[in-house]
């Protein structure tokens, strides 16, 4: 192919990227491409060009700029759509909670969940014989984690993740502005509750901040609720999943973690590594015409740089298609770069620490229930996950044998 061919995003591109991300790298780094619903980008795939690109503030992430209103309205209101000063001032409200210190103490609430949702896992094993790793565990872990975070009642959650799975994949218009109607009088409710009868949480923080001066209005308060409890349960739901399918691909990779523990935080970098949650970051959008890789992309065109392309290339990473969880991963861009690297890296860090070693400990007969070209992804440019992770949880017995 040539760099002005134009690729088409299509079905086999959510099951496996990486073979076109292969194609790419060698013949045709930068590239336009267009989706099924016709949007069209250039997407960036080498880890040379990616991470510069990242932080490049010729590549705007203002969406109000190309968009009125911004592709899901005031949703859009936040820190990941904005560029300096605004990005500084919206960060700068949310900060304090994601620091490693601050998330450090959230340690011993975060195992307790786990514990919980692990006994959960084993008494559904006991009565159906397998479950679903995502419903089960990779997918309320987070979500209860953000939600007591920001204060989010529970009975809302379950509806939340019904709306943010169709807002983050490629749904009919009509779904898609059904869960942003839904959103956005959800967070509208939730904003309006926090400023009438504030809890010791960080969204009633939030909306205290704009009451004493901050110039927080109340549609970015709803727009950064909106930010942190997706992006807050997002990632580390599928760095869960695709890091427990990745582990139960490679028996040889996961006996190395059962025989020595203290490997888990690494191994959860090279899971981000090596099939990270993210597929290709939030847009960003040429302010001028802008060269990358040696192709030059005009002005006012949107710029997709792909971090699972970026965390396989052979010119960063040795043999980047093997699972290593001994590696030395150090520069991946699973969490972005620059000033937009994500805030929450460190409680999706812990999240994924406390998750795997539960997993490793209380299920040393986990399996795949089924084969793994059976397994369905996400359709999202956005999230790179899977729809369900069947597995056999192997609930070990008195004579060695496993149930379950």
């Amino acid at each position: 192919m040539t760099q002005a061919d134009t690729v088409e995003l299509a079905e086999g591109f959510f099951t496996d990227p990486h073979e076109l991300y292969r194609m790419l790298r060698r013949e045709a780094p930068v590239t336009p491409v267009s989706t099924r619903e016709g949007m069209r980008a250039w997407v960036v795939t080498r880890y040379e060009d990616a991470r510069p690109a990242l932080n490049d503030p010729r590549l705007s992430k203002d969406v109000s700029r190309f968009h009125e209103d911004g592709p899901i309205g005031f949703l859009d209101r936040h820190m990941l759509s904005s560029d300096r000063p605004d990005h500084t001032r919206l960060r700068k409200l949310v900060s304090r909670a994601f620091t490693v210190r601050a998330i450090a103490r959230m340690r011993p609430r975060i195992e307790e969940i786990a514990q919980g949702l692990a006994d959960r896992m084993a008494a559904k094993a006991r009565r159906d014989g397998t479950v679903d790793l995502l419903d089960e565990f990779a997918f309320p872990l987070p979500m209860t984690v953000i939600c007591e975070l920001l204060g989010v009642p529970d009975g809302e959650r379950d509806d939340f993740r019904g709306w943010s799975n169709t807002l983050l994949s490629e749904a009919p218009p009509d779904e898609h502005e059904a869960a942003v109607a839904a959103m956005s009088d959800f967070l509208s409710r939730l904003v309006a509750e926090k400023g009438a009868h504030p809890g010791d949480d960080m969204l009633s923080a939030i909306v205290k901040a704009s009451e004493d001066g901050d110039t927080l209005s109340e549609g970015e308060a709803a727009s950064m609720a909106f930010l942190l409890l997706v992006a807050g349960h997002e990632t580390t739901v599928n760095l869960i999943g695709n890091g427990a399918l990745a582990l139960l691909r490679h028996p040889d990779q996961l006996a190395v973690l059962r025989g020595d523990p203290a490997l888990v935080p690494n191994a959860v970098e090279e899971f981000l590594r090596y099939d990270g949650p993210v597929n290709m970051a939030t847009f960003r959008y040429t302010t001028e015409p802008v060269e990358i890789g040696g192709t030059r992309i005009p002005e006012d065109q949107i710029v997709l740089v792909s971090l699972v392309s970026a965390n396989r290339d052979p010119d960063r990473f040795g043999d980047p298609a093997r699972l290593d969880v001994t590696r030395d991963v150090a520069g991946h861009v699973a969490f972005g770069h620059g000033i937009h690297h994500c805030l929450g890296a460190p409680l999706a860090r812990l999240e994924g620490e406390i998750a795997f070693r539960t997993l490793l400990d209380r299920f040393p007969g986990l399996t795949l229930a089924g084969e793994p070209a059976t397994l369905s992804w996400r359709h999202s440019t956005l999230i790179h996950g899977l729809t369900r992770l069947p597995v056999r949880v192997g609930i070990p017995m008195s004579n060695g044998t496993f149930v379950g």
